[in-house]
C-alpha cells in the first residue's frame, strides 16, 4: 500500500527524521493561513506541492515555489481538481485532491537514500548515494560507482557501526556523517517496526543552513502486514488507485490492470504468471494480471469477469484454470453468473470472445456447462493453443 507524502512525513516526525515546517490544505482558502503562519516564522518562500501517488510530480507541474500567501492560494487553487500527469502516472494521471505547503530555504547539495528489501540475500538493504534529486535508476545505469549499499539485520536493525560506515563515504564533515546515520538508522527502524517495503527520500538535502532535511519522503507498506498495523491501513486512498484494483480488493481479488488487450482469468498466481507470459510469447498484450485464488466462489469468478469488462481496451478473454482446491463447473457457473449479473451489458459480452482452458477437477461438468450456454465461448484443451487462440481472438 503506497501512502501520500504529508502521511510518510508524519511518520518520518515520529522516528525523528527532519523535514520541512508545513501543512496540508485541502481548499485554496486553507492555503492562504497556513502560508502567512509560515511567513511568521520566518520563512519568505514556500513550495506547494500536489499530493498524488506518483514521483516526478516537479516535471508533471504539480510542485510550485511561492513567495506569498496570496500566491500560494492562487496555486493552489490551479492545482486542487486537476488530474496531474506525470513520467510515473502514465497517460491517465491521477487526482489532486490536497496540497502540502511547506517552508523551504536554499539547499547546498542533495542526496539520495532509501531501504527496501533485498530478496537475494533476505535483507532489507540501505541504498544511498551522493547524486541525489534525479531518478536513482539513471544514475545507477551512468554511474553505478555512485551507488552505496549495505544490509542489515531485520531482527536487529542497523547498527551505529554500521549506519556510519555509509555516512563517511557520502562526506567528510563529522557533523553530517553523525546527522546521515541518525536518518539511516531511523529509516532502518520505521523500515522494519512498520512492515514497510519501501522507505525513500530523494532528495535528503544538506541545507545552506547547515541543517539535513527530507525534502520528499516515501513509504510504500507491505499489505500482508497492515493487519498488524490498523492506523496504517487508515491511510489508504482508493481515489489514488486503479478504479479497478480497488474493487478488486473488496472482494479478496488479486487483480493488477495492464495495457494489453487479452483480459485473463486463471486460478493461482503461478498459473497467473505463466499465462500472460505465454500470451506475451504467441505475440500479444495481457490486459491485466487476475487470480481468483483456490477456492473461489462461482460469485467471485462472476465479479473477475465485470472488472475486467470495465477495461475498454479488452477485446478478448482468456480463462485458464486448473482445478484442483478449485472445480471447474464452479468456474463455468461463475462464468454464467456474470452474464446474467452484468445486465445491460449482457450483448457487450456476449461480443467479447472468451478461449476457454480447464483441466482438473470436474473438467468434464464443467465443459458441459458451458458447452449448454449461448456465449461466444472457444475451447482450447491446452495451454499454448488457448494462448494462440486468444491472440488471434483479440485481433480481429
Amino acid at each position: 500500500m503506497n501512502i501520500h507524502e504529508y502521511q510518510a512525513k508524519e511518520i518520518f516526525k515520529r522516528y525523528g527524521i527532519p523535514t520541512n515546517p508545513g501543512a496540508l490544505a485541502k481548499t485554496p482558502e486553507e492555503a492562504h493561513p497556513i502560508t502567512a503562519r509560515l511567513a511568521q516564522a520566518g520563512s519568505s518562500i514556500f513550495a506547494v506541492k500536489a499530493q498524488i501517488h506518483a514521483g516526478a510530480r516537479g516535471k508533471g507541474g504539480g510542485i510550485k515555489l511561492v513567495k506569498s500567501p496570496e500566491e500560494a492560494r492562487d496555486t493552489t487553487k490551479v492545482l486542487i481538481g486537476k488530474t496531474l500527469v506525470t513520467p510515473q502516472t502514465g497517460p491517465e494521471g491521477k487526482p489532486v485532491d490536497c496540497v502540502l505547503i511547506e517552508a523551504t530555504s536554499p539547499l547546498l547539495k542533495e542526496y539520495y537514500a532509501s531501504i527496501v528489501l533485498d530478496r537475494s540475500e533476505a535483507k532489507p538493504c540501505l541504498i544511498a548515494s551522493e547524486a541525489g534529486g534525479i531518478e536513482i535508476e539513471e544514475v545507477a545505469a551512468r554511474e553505478p560507482e555512485k551507488i552505496l549499499k549495505t544490509h542489515f539485520s531485520p531482527f536487529k536493525g542497523m547498527t551505529s557501526e554500521e549506519a556510519h560506515e555509509v555516512a563517511r563515504k557520502l562526506t567528510k564533515d563529522p557533523g553530517q556523517a553523525q546527522t546521515f546515520a541518525q536518518v539511516f538508522q531511523a529509516m532502518a527502524k520505521l523500515f522494519i517496526e512498520l512492515d514497510a517495503s519501501l522507505v525513500e527520500i530523494n532528495p535528503l538535502a544538506l541545507m545552506a543552513s547547515g541543517e539535513i532535511i527530507a525534502i520528499d519522503a516515501k513509504i510504500n507498506f507491505d499489505d500482508n502486514g497492515l493487519y498488524r498495523h490498523p492506523e496504517i491501513a487508515a491511510l489508504y486512498d482508493p481515489r489514488q488507485e486503479d478504479p479497478r484494483e480497488v474493487e478488486a480488493k473488496k472482494i479478496d481479488l488479486s487483480y493488477v490492470g495492464l495495457e494489453g488487450n487479452i483480459g485473463c482469468i486463471v486460478n493461482g498466481a503461478g498459473l497467473a504468471m505463466a499465462t500472460m507470459d505465454i500470451i506475451k510469447y504467441a505475440g500479444g498484450e495481457p490486459a491485466n494480471f487476475l487470480d481468483v485464488g483456490g477456492g473461489a466462489s462461482k460469485e467471485k469468478v462472476a465479479a473477475a469477469f465485470k472488472i475486467i469488462l470495465t477495461d475498454p481496451k479488452v477485446k478478448a478473454i482468456l480463462v485458464n484454470i486448473f482445478g484442483g482446491i478449485m472445480r471447474c463447473d464452479v468456474v463455468a457457473e461463475g462464468i454464467l453468473a456474470a452474464v446474467h449479473e452484468l445486465g445491460s451489458s449482457k450483448d457487450a459480452i456476449s461480443r467479447i470472445p472468451i478461449v476457454v482452458r480447464l483441466e482438473g477437477t470436474n473438467v468434464k461438468e464443467g465443459r458441459a456447462i458451458l458447452e449448454k450456454s449461448s456465449l461466444n465461448l472457444i475451447s482450447a484443451s491446452s495451454f499454448e493453443e488457448a494462448a494462440e487462440k486468444v491472440v488471434e481472438a483479440a485481433s480481429k
